[in-house]
């Protein structure tokens, strides 16, 4: 089969350009092992994101496989609405038991937009349920992403990629985002930027139903890195105005900030937090909100009204989805995940504090196995952002650009051999294209 003229015929790729992609030799992938992928022509590619931030422990990590093959030959799907399944069971057990505080009730959706829109409704009903219908507007950060449904790309909404739908989203109230490549306070931080936050906050507080927010690092912004101070900022305000908490960890969440979660680094718990992508180790499409007793006591029906939450999903703790996380739980449990991903977020650190001082660099930073690099205006920006990101997969490594910012978000178990690799492509072409 030639692989590249069928995809070319029907398969229509998501943040795509069409023409441009049409002229490219994309590589067509066939296979992958640990953090390297290989295409149909045998040539092996250094997965520099972790391939869209989910596969935190490498690909075909043989427990995880070997879990999903074993419930293959069991139980492939069974519902959750009204009746249960032995793996849903326990895995709701053990992320009860490492989330935050006393987050120990869990909902279960397909994907990540799914997981922030039943948040968001969860959030809404609540105060509904408590007699507070006007606690329904929601707070969030200017650039934030939260998904591309109509209801989660108004949370953030990035006119890049929303302005053709603008007419039709519902915009949230947005705060100024923390940006410290840009900061305005010229980065004597003493979190200044969390004025915009409480100010719009505490104007509207009696009709918000609840902040959600990207913690430690607003992603499709550019790898916005920020301090776990302004989340802890915005745990006490939020308690102390009555509006509920929701933390985005979809992205951030299961080692990828050198703690499990970044509401460990923040020191706090959140109201409800919702994670993803690698909670199945970025195998099988799954989701969930993890929420605190009282939010899921505000559902029991009453004498008075019916507060049952109709809302559900298709797979909503699918048995495979399942098996794939309570592996992916084990490993990072039996494999000592987190200490392990010091090496590489070691290397990461050291490289990147060296990349800052490449001419034409504007400034980079990193945050356990994160790292962002802008590209300075005069060192072309965007399209030399581009220019290297193409090299690099010329030279065997995937990274993907975004705006002038490109960055490596590497696999936690990523061997320090293969780190210096990937470091070794991406400086190369930094100063081949600067």
């Amino acid at each position: 089969m030639n692989y590249r003229k069928t995809d070319l015929q029907h398969l229509w790729h998501p943040y795509t350009d069409i023409t441009k992609f049409e002229k490219t030799e994309f590589p067509v992938i066939a296979s992958a092992s640990g953090v390297r992928l290989k295409d149909t022509t045998g040539k092996e590619y250094l997965d520099g994101i972790s391939s869209w931030w989910c596969v935190n422990l490498g690909h075909s990590h043989p427990h995880i496989v070997n879990s999903v093959v074993q419930q293959a030959l069991t139980l492939q799907h069974s519902i959750t609405g009204g009746m249960s399944h032995t793996g849903i069971i326990k895995l709701s057990e053990m992320l009860s038991a490492i989330a935050p505080g006393t987050l120990n009730r869990v909902y279960y959706a397909s994907d990540g937009a799914s997981g922030v829109e039943a948040a968001l409704r969860i959030s809404i009903q609540y105060w509904w349920n408590l007699g507070e219908p006007e606690k329904k507007n929601i707070v969030s950060l200017s650039g934030a992403y939260h998904g591309d449904t109509l209801g989660t790309v108004g949370l953030g909404f990035l006119p890049r990629f929303h302005r053709p739908i603008e007419h039709v989203v519902n915009r949230s109230l947005q705060a100024a985002a923390p940006h410290c490549f840009h900061c305005p306070f010229e980065n004597n931080c003493s979190l200044q930027c969390f004025s915009d936050m409480e100010q719009l906050l505490r104007e509207n507080a009696e009709t918000t139903a609840a902040v959600i927010i990207e913690p430690v690092c607003q992603g499709a912004a550019g790898i916005r890195i920020y301090p776990p101070g302004y989340v802890t900022l915005l745990r006490k305000l939020c308690t102390e105005l009555d509006v509920l908490l929701i933390l985005d960890e979809i992205a951030v969440g299961f080692g990828r900030t050198g703690e499990m979660f970044a509401s460990d680094l923040a020191e706090i718990q959140p109201d409800l937090m919702v994670t993803g992508k690698s909670l199945t180790g970025g195998y099988l499409p799954m989701s969930a909100v993890i929420t605190s007793p009282e939010i899921f006591e505000s559902f029991r029906p009453t004498s008075l009204r019916d507060t049952t939450f109709y809302h559900g999903h298709t797979f909503s703790g699918n048995p495979l989805a399942s098996a794939a996380a309570i592996a992916a739980l084990e490993v990072f449990k039996n494999e000592n995940v987190i200490e392990q991903s010091k090496t590489p977020a070691t290397l990461l650190a050291g490289a990147f504090r060296e990349f800052r001082e490449f001419p034409g660099v504007h400034n980079s930073t990193t945050l356990g196995c994160m790292s962002s690099l802008e590209i300075s205006q005069d060192g072309g920006g965007a399209s030399t952002a581009s220019r290297i990101a193409e090299m690099s997969l010329q030279k065997g490594l995937i990274i993907r650009p975004l705006g002038s910012v490109v960055y490596l978000w590497p696999p936690l178990l990523t061997s320090a051999t293969d780190m210096k690799e990937m470091l070794c492509i991406f400086g190369d072409c930094l100063k081949e294209c600067l």
